[in-house]
């Protein structure tokens, strides 16, 4: 068995081998606890069947934990300077190939159908790098790609977030676009004390499984989240001026827009936080019909 690479020692040798430098505007955050990659594999519930999709995979610390456990891994790295320590760390796994590109720049279907022939069942599993976190979930779940779902670590106030609950304060428009596509659930929180170098923040895991449909049925996506976005555009607004101040028009159709939300029994009064995503469905396709059908 090969020592891991997720250890502080083990990580400053790699380091100091290639006089590797960390690049702050890549969000460059190693994990130097192998317990708490073992449990994000975990997480995952990989198989010798499963194919993974990795992005950001550093010197391959939890790329290794990844190739053990999996068919094949398959990891996105923009920084072109880890790509020898890449191939060095990660030579005993021949399961495992990087692609040197910038996922949100990446075609993921056709890297999917090229790398993952007869695989049928494809997670994410990832450290991401913090400050493009969310693009790079959006961009996974509208590309629409064949994948079980993700387990991937993120800024913890990104992934409460994500996972939170109708009515409170993390709750808003990123909580329904991802709760949209999948089932959201935080399953871990990670102290910065286990990364090199220490991030300014706390982390956690989130594991996001796909939803066979999305969560409601809508007859235009783009114009649902167009509702969604702004009902919160101001928080300590009311529902019905947000819609009138964010939507397209709003303020002319102030009567359209309490007439539809008579319609769905949505109280006027009530704040964009408080609605489910079902409301928002209802709400959506009445005003759909209302400013579209109508006109």
């Amino acid at each position: 068995m090969y020592k891991d690479i997720a250890t502080p020692t083990r990580t400053k040798e790699i380091l100091a081998k290639y006089g590797f430098s960390f690049k702050k505007s890549l969000g460059q955050n190693f994990l130097i606890e192998p317990n708490i990659l073992h449990r994000i594999v975990d997480f995952a519930e990989l198989s010798e069947q499963t194919g993974v999709i990795e992005i950001g995979p550093g010197i391959g610390a939890l790329t290794e934990q990844l190739a053990r456990r999996a068919k094949k891994v398959v990891a996105f790295e923009i920084d072109q300077r880890l790509l020898p320590i890449l191939a060095d760390t990660l030579s005993p796994y021949p399961n495992v190939s990087i692609i040197h590109q910038d996922v949100l720049k990446a075609d993921v279907q056709q890297v999917i159908a090229e790398q993952f022939t007869g695989v049928d069942d494809i997670m994410v599993v990832a450290n991401l790098p913090y400050y493009v976190t969310t693009p790079i979930i959006m961009k996974l779940l509208t590309d629409r790609l064949p994948i079980r779902g993700m387990v991937v670590m993120l800024q913890k106030e990104v992934a409460e977030r994500m996972a939170a609950k109708p009515g409170t304060k993390d709750y808003g428009s990123l909580t329904i676009a991802v709760q949209y596509y999948t089932h959201a659930e935080t399953v871990m929180h990670v102290p910065r004390t286990v990364f090199m170098p220490k991030p300014n923040v706390d982390s956690a895991v989130i594991r996001l499984l796909k939803r066979e449909q999305p969560a409601v049925a809508v007859s235009d996506e783009d114009f649902f989240f167009t509702v969604v976005r702004a009902s919160f555009g101001q928080r300590r607004k009311t529902i019905l001026n947000n819609l009138m101040s964010h939507l397209p028009n709003g303020k002319e159709k102030k009567e359209q827009i309490e007439k539809a939300l008579k319609n769905v029994h949505i109280d006027p009064q009530r704040r964009g936080e408080t609605l489910t995503i079902a409301e928002f469905a209802v709400l959506s396709e009445q005003l759909y019909h209302i400013f579209y059908q109508e006109a």
